[in-house]
């Protein structure tokens, strides 16, 4: 693939969609608020809660009264990333081989981590998956210019190839190991911004694929593609809800926008967290980048200097999170453990480089890691000092 005539596409794909903004609107349904506030997956409670609702979250919990709580309770966040997220998919196949990994309590991802949280949930025998869904080519054909519809739709690439890429691997077999895995007590969690209420959702992807909801294959595609699509880049998925007798769609982008990474939703950061007739969990997150600022020198032009802004942002609010679930879990008492790609390692200087060599050259970085142990550090500043000042 032509990675720099990709982006170049892409910058002037997204100024383009910048100068005709005000001609590209498309007429929605308009709901209210207090809609959205009650709206809801008919049939499925709980099916979307929200990251800053601590009653919605309780009621998702690990673990409900009846089931067997494991002796150990881990929990396994997966950040964003775009082409990073190859990285975290070797890891955990490494893990797999160093014979340590664990069967993790609850996982969330976001993002590409949110490709990789269904296969991951499912545990080994899914590795394969992962391997080929990062190393295999398939993201190559994921950046198409969407024609006019580029100018004047809601993302500049075809979202088509995502889609496909997704309906490819999830299908009514792994809703099945899913909803298995739901019914024993365990979570999977995918993260994606609600643009219209501005905040971040958090999908009960088991308790949808244990549901008999209709809909609820392509309510699982729908959410992973929303939470993998770019504002901007890809157009946002549409989720249809209903509050009362009033049905109507939310609007849903990458998790990335509000959340990268969600290793303790925000509404219990501040509290304290007590696992009865269990140990201490343990916290594991797997970062899809550098956690340290990354060099680069940034052409002088608009569209490079937006395009590096928001990549900065996102990085600096990954760190804020990884400070705030660091300080919960010291207070807390749970275990902390955090992955990311080490600082000294080149990157190019945008996430959309889907080159299938650079690609497996990540995944191969991240196997490494995994299977020689060497991957946690349970110290942020551990992790960030190598190759420059420390951000913590």
């Amino acid at each position: 693939m032509a990675t720099r005539g990709l982006i170049s596409s892409l910058f002037v794909g997204i100024w383009i969609a910048f100068l005709l903004a005000d001609c590209s609107s498309f007429p929605r349904k308009s709901f209210t608020r207090e809609q959205q506030d009650l709206a809801g997956i008919p049939g499925i409670v709980d099916a979307r809660i929200w990251a800053d609702d601590p009653a919605g979250l309780s009621r998702a919990a690990l673990f409900s009264y009846g089931q067997h709580k494991p002796a150990s309770i881990d929990i396994l966040a997966l950040s964003g990333g775009g082409a990073e997220g190859a990285f975290g998919a070797g890891l955990l196949v490494g893990w797999t081989e160093a014979g340590n990994r664990p069967e993790f309590s609850m996982i969330s991802g976001t993002s590409s981590g949110a490709l990789i949280a269904p296969f991951a949930f499912l545990g080994a025998s899914h590795d394969p998956i992962l391997k080929g869904l990062f190393t295999g080519g398939f993201a190559e054909t994921l950046l198409h210019v969407d024609g006019l519809n580029a100018i004047f739709g809601s993302g500049v690439f075809k979202t088509e190839p995502l889609k496909l890429l997704i309906a490819h691997y999830v299908d009514e077999d792994l809703l099945q190991l899913v909803a298995i895995q739901h019914r024993r007590g365990r979570r999977l969690f995918i993260v994606t911004t609600n643009i219209d209420a501005q905040r971040t959702a958090v999908w009960n992807m088991g308790a949808i694929a244990a549901s008999d909801y209709s809909g609820r294959l392509q309510l699982f595609r729908d959410i992973l593609v929303a939470s993998a699509s770019a504002p901007g880049l890809f157009a946002p998925a549409y989720i249809e809800v209903q509050a009362g007798n009033a049905r109507f769609q939310e609007m849903h982008v990458d998790g990335a926008v509000t959340s990268n990474v969600l290793a303790v939703p925000e509404s219990v950061l501040l509290q304290k967290v007590v696992f009865k007739n269990a140990a201490k969990p343990k916290l594991y997150i797997i970062v899809n980048g550098k956690i340290t600022s990354d060099f680069a020198v940034i052409g002088d032009g608009t569209l490079s200097i937006v395009a590096r802004s928001f990549y900065s942002s996102v990085k600096a609010n990954t760190r804020n999170t990884l400070i705030a679930t660091y300080d919960f879990a010291r207070r807390n008492g749970w275990q902390f453990r955090v992955a990311a790609i080490p600082p000294d390692y080149a990157m190019t200087s945008t996430t959309f480089n889907f080159d299938t060599d650079y690609m497996r050259g990540l995944f191969d970085l991240g196997f490494s890691m995994g299977r020689t142990g060497e991957q946690w550090q349970s110290s942020l500043k551990a992790l960030a000092t190598s190759g420059g000042v420390s951000p913590f």
